[in-house]
């Protein structure tokens, strides 16, 4: 399935500027019809959700508290 870089730009989060920029640069493989550029959108669902994934991962740590250390000492 064919979609257009605003419609991949709204499956990934990202801006439609970054996606084209990244289409420019040879990252991002797509097709020119004439009028715009169309992109496979199977090629990001394994991208998507390692993404959503990673997030989610980064998110838990941030919500842990830090561990106490028992060596530090306060230097004042």
């Amino acid at each position: 399935m064919y979609i257009t870089i605003k419609e991949l730009a709204d499956y990934l989060h990202l801006s439609p500027d970054y996606v084209f920029q990244q289409i420019k640069i040879g990252n991002i493989r797509a097709v020119h019809d004439g009028e715009q550029y169309l992109v496979n959108k199977d090629q990001f669902t394994n991208t998507r959700d390692k993404i959503e994934k990673e997030i989610l991962l980064w998110r838990e740590e941030q919500l842990q508290d830090l561990p106490v250390d028992i060596d530090v000492k306060d230097e004042d």
